[in-house]
């Protein structure tokens, strides 16, 4: 029950998260279209486990997450140094902490793309020690129904 109540909350956060990204018009450049690309293979891997319940089924599910850990990062990185370029761009004396804090704060939220990591932490919960990835003595595949 409990693992449900995971990948139903994780479910919803894909939807809410792709369709917020979608709303906010968040495809003007290839790495733009990175987080929606992992969102979508993620409804992808989650709808081939849950029809199919095979054990590579649900490694590729982990692999999603695994991106989407390292996509946060990675896009945090990414709006943190868009924001220092524009203010620079406005104000090309301006550095230190006031440099940081305005890029922290500036158009693009730096620290949203974080919230791909927490999904993905997320769907690594669901999958952590999950019956299906032990291995079955009687058929040696590892299989659960």
């Amino acid at each position: 029950m409990f693992r449900r109540l995971l990948l139903v909350i994780l479910a919803i956060g894909v939807l809410g998260t792709g369709s917020e990204l979608l709303l906010l018009g968040h495809i003007e450049d290839f790495e733009q279209w990175i987080p929606l690309i992992l969102l979508a293979a993620s409804l992808i891997t989650m709808g081939i486990w849950v029809t199919r319940r095979r054990r590579w089924s649900l490694r590729a599910f982990q692999v999603t997450m695994v991106l989407f850990v390292l996509a946060g990062p990675v896009g945090i990185w990414h709006h943190y140094e868009s924001n220092v370029e524009f203010e620079l761009e406005m104000t090309p004396t301006m550095s230190g902490f006031k440099l940081f804090s305005e890029a922290m704060t500036g158009a693009m939220p730096a620290l949203a793309p974080g919230a791909m990591t927490q999904l993905g932490l997320l769907g690594l919960l669901y999958a952590f020690r999950h019956p299906a990835l032990r291995p079955m003595a009687a058929t040696g595949e590892g299989e659960q129904p």
